[in-house]
């Protein structure tokens, strides 16, 4: 609930930003008309005016496009030409002035709907009918206004993606662009990953291997019962110790708990494992949407475990936060911990990260300013 009113909140101030610059917009469109009329004749003349007014109409589509990202969380719409920008506005001015009087009526359906709370002050009341019918004829104005909101938002979405948004040729080419870089980055991710795990075996489960035999030789090799007895002990603690970080190997190749018990019980496992203290939130019910696929629950799994990794490696931080919820038809995967900041995104691990979520379509950043703190964020598919 707390989500759809800030989200409502969020559109009304697009569509009252949004009323203000249709106004500005239909100024400029008809200023243009008639400058054009009047060139009309001129040739010349209309050809050098439309210069001007392209790059006016491509600002004022490029400043909505801003305005759509901002408040209505419309991305990629941009104007592609000076014609698709005039378009564009000549489409938009009547759904921008649309947008202030549903406004409008949402003010009039508080005022009208909140009337016999206040209207006693103000007038005196003889018919408490009228009141109470125009205070109910005000809520059904305001809960209609409130739709309209929600539809009109969505309709500015739908009008920006179809006349700024790129023609499926360039889409297309966009896409495959996107498919090519992101095939190589999970390749890189793969190779880094295979150097890493060749790097850890070497450096840790080889060698603990290496004095394991070495003790249990000396163990063979020895005639006093008491130092046989020391090494075997020592043979044990080696083996357990080569135990241990061959789990961990195995652990961050892909943990088992992550197909036996799912997302959530492997995110508590990496938690449990922290030596500094993870809070994990799920969302406004605590629960993790139910589409997420075997491929999303892997990728949301290795941006946290890796992310939390980093800040206990490079934060200096007290303590790290991790939320996981649901929006729309994307997971949202935020850590953030009190730590120094300055956290570099094309940094080995953040990039493999990044890799690992563009290659499903997602979204990935980094917010670290100097002094903290630092937000790490994924927005995946849930399909």
């Amino acid at each position: 609930m707390k989500d759809v009113v800030a989200r409502g909140a969020r559109y009304a101030a697009g569509l009252a930003l949004g009323a203000a610059t249709a106004l500005v917009e239909l100024l400029f469109l008809l200023a243009a008309g008639v400058l054009l009329l009047l060139l009309a004749a001129s040739p010349r003349g209309r050809h050098a005016a439309w210069g001007p007014l392209g790059a006016t109409a491509g600002a004022l589509a490029r400043l909505e496009g801003r305005r759509l990202d901002r408040f209505l969380g419309v991305r990629g719409a941009q104007a592609y030409g000076d014609g698709r920008a005039l378009r564009y506005l000549a489409a938009r001015v009547p759904l921008g002035l649309l947008g202030g009087v549903v406004l409008l009526c949402v003010l009039a359906g508080v005022a009208y709907g909140a009337f016999p709370l206040y209207g006693w002050l103000l007038i005196h009341i003889d018919n408490v009918a009228d009141v109470v019918l125009g205070s109910l004829a005000g809520l059904l104005l305001l809960l209609l206004s409130l739709q309209g909101i929600f539809g009109l938002a969505a309709g500015e979405d739908r009008l920006a993606r179809h006349l700024l948004g790129p023609s499926h040729h360039d889409e297309l080419e966009r896409r495959i662009a996107q498919l090519a870089a992101s095939r190589a980055e999970v390749m890189d991710v793969v190779h880094d990953e295979r150097r890493r795990i060749e790097r850890d075996l070497h450096d840790g489960v080889q060698q603990r291997l290496v004095a394991l035999g070495m003790l249990i030789g000396r163990a063979r090799r020895s005639r006093d019962p008491e130092r046989t007895a020391e090494l075997l002990l020592q043979a044990h603690e080696e083996s357990r110790q080569a135990l241990t970080e061959l789990r961990e190997v195995a652990w961050r190749v892909h943990p088992t708990v992550l197909d036996e018990a799912g997302l959530r019980a492997a995110l508590e496992a990496v938690a449990e494992r922290s030596p500094l203290p993870v809070s994990l939130t799920y969302g406004e019910d605590g629960q993790l949407p139910r589409d997420l696929s075997r491929t999303v629950q892997t990728v949301a799994y290795f941006v946290v475990s890796e992310a939390v990794t980093n800040v206990v490696k490079h934060a200096d931080a007290t303590r790290i936060t991790v939320q996981l919820r649901g929006e729309g038809d994307m997971v949202s995967v935020r850590v953030t911990d009190d730590g120094t900041g300055g956290a570099d995104p094309a940094g080995g691990g953040l990039a493999g990260l990044a890799g690992r979520v563009a290659a499903l379509d997602g979204r990935f950043a980094v917010d670290s300013p100097a002094g903290g703190p630092t937000t790490v964020r994924a927005e995946l598919p849930c399909a």
